[in-house]
């Protein structure tokens, strides 16, 4: 298992990359959802929660993905520029991903789902808007951040 993760962290193909963002995606998904269900457990509205788990998960995203899914691609700018391209094409990606998140929570308000539904359809509507924003992230991430 260790032999091929070595092989998957040290392959260039687009492949490989696009893999080694899905784990990051996974991971800070995590995260995200994490903070959120803390936040929710104490007391804070699950729309501002959800603001405040997605920052820490951009953040988090940043590190995960500047050294793990692009180590091999050399970016010729500061890092604050860097940054700075990362928040503006994850904030874009995260206004998809909250939007599609408001819609999954608003259907299955609406679809008037039972006490048992109610405590994941965060969980879910996290996972559906992530896959969403994760695919938009990866592409502008890879153009627009990372140069690869």
């Amino acid at each position: 298992m260790l032999k091929l993760f070595g092989k998957l962290h040290r392959s260039e193909s687009d492949k490989a990359t696009f893999l080694r963002f899905a784990l990051v995606g996974l991971t800070i998904s995590v995260i995200d959802a994490g903070l959120l269900y803390l936040s929710l457990g104490l007391g804070v509205n699950a729309y501002i929660g959800r603001i405040f788990s997605l920052a820490a998960a951009i953040g988090a995203g940043y590190v995960l993905n500047r050294y793990f899914t692009f180590h091999h691609v050399e970016v010729n700018r500061a890092l604050w520029q860097s940054v700075l391209r990362h928040y503006s094409v994850q904030s874009t990606g995260g206004a998809l991903n909250i939007g599609i998140y408001a819609l999954v929570l608003l259907i299955g308000q609406q679809m008037g789902a039972e006490v048992s539904m109610a405590t994941t359809l965060p969980l879910l509507a996290v996972w559906i808007g992530g896959m969403a924003g994760m695919c938009f992230n990866f592409f502008f991430s890879k153009k627009l951040v990372f140069d690869a």
